[in-house]
């Protein structure tokens, strides 16, 4: 289970630099615990060019990311690898999504193969990223919209990731108004 970070499990907060403003999505923490109490290993990829563009430190990120580990522990969920592209989408590097470098590493750390994984992600990069490494792909939006307006091109789009646990549980499924499947 491969999941963007801001816009999918936490509020995304425009180049958040503050770790006490983490803050769960709605129903994110239930989806994240069902989805590790179904044996889902937990992974999370993320571009971080505030970095990049000098408006956060490693150091920030590196807070960032522990308090961001510290609750999904609390809320009873584990992380098995955290990797972040720190760079500028301008600097045309080969991990920031929606190119695979980040998964790729993954895989070949925690031991799985990048086309049998689920990429559960909020914008065009996330659902691109998850079909060129040939996985299953998720959409959470509300109106079946990725966050910078455009249609979906996942398989499936859901409200939030309970409703992808769902779906990843064998739930019923019904077809959107953009043709994605979703949950009944």
């Amino acid at each position: 289970m491969v999941l963007d970070r801001d816009g999918t499990i936490v509020i995304d907060r425009d180049y958040l630099d503050d770790p006490a403003q983490l803050e769960f999505l709605p129903r994110a923490a239930q989806g994240l615990r069902l989805l590790h109490e179904r044996g889902h290993r937990l992974v999370v990829v993320t571009n971080q060019s505030a970095v990049g563009r000098g408006w956060l430190s490693l150091e920030r990120l590196r807070e960032i990311n522990a308090r961001f580990i510290a609750m999904v522990e609390s809320a009873g969920a584990k992380i098995a690898g955290l990797y972040y592209c720190p760079h500028r989408p301008e600097e045309n590097c080969a991990c920031r999504k929606p190119r695979t470098r980040l998964l790729e590493d993954a895989a070949a750390e925690l031991g799985f193969e990048p086309a049998s994984a689920v990429v559960i992600g909020d914008k065009s990069s996330d659902v691109e990223f998850g079909r060129r490494a040939g996985a299953l792909t998720m959409l959470v939006s509300a109106n079946g919209l990725t966050r910078e307006g455009e249609p979906s091109r996942a398989d499936y789009v859901v409200a939030d990731l309970m409703e992808a646990a769902g779906i990843l549980a064998g739930g019923p499924r019904v077809r959107s108004a953009s043709g994605a499947a979703r949950a009944g």
